[in-house]
């Protein structure tokens, strides 16, 4: 495999997932949009606790506007809380929240295996038990902190 096969992977699981995703009760948020940033700044905030809007759109290369609105659609979520930076109170700093929302825990509940189903070329129980099994195994070894580790 060479980058942009795993590049290409990537995008393909991204889709995957949020297919899976279920919709916010009611059907839409004021903060309709892109699911796709909404992750990548939580992901972000998980691996970079307490950073500021800024810092993860310098991090993530999303635009700070776009990481804005993911980070008010994670609070109005419960995933995520903001508090004045000590050091310059003009910046705010975001970090997961200490408890999981029912929004957050109806996100983490729900499982893959449709959208999973869906996704696939060979929808057979073996070829989804192989899958399933491919990406606990990436799982394991590859989470959002997995780029937050200092690189030699």
């Amino acid at each position: 495999m060479n980058g942009v096969e795993l590049f290409l992977l990537g995008r393909t699981l991204m889709k995957i997932g949020e297919a899976a995703m279920p919709e916010p009760e009611g059907g839409s948020s004021q903060y309709a949009g892109n699911t796709r940033a909404v992750l990548i700044v939580a992901s972000d905030v998980a691996a970079h606790p307490d950073s500021a809007v800024g810092e993860i759109a310098t991090r993530t290369g999303l635009p700070q506007s776009q990481v804005s609105t993911s980070v008010a659609r994670l609070k109005e979520a419960g995933a995520v809380v903001t508090a004045p930076d000590p050091a310059d109170r003009r910046r705010l700093l975001v970090r997961q929240a200490p408890r999981l929302s029912a929004r957050v825990s109806e996100i983490r509940a729900t499982t893959i295996e449709d959208a999973l189903t869906t996704a696939l070329d060979e929808n057979t129980p073996e070829a989804r038990k192989e899958v399933l099994a491919a990406l606990e195994v990436l799982a394991r070894h590859l989470s959002p902190q997995t780029l937050a580790r200092p690189r030699p």
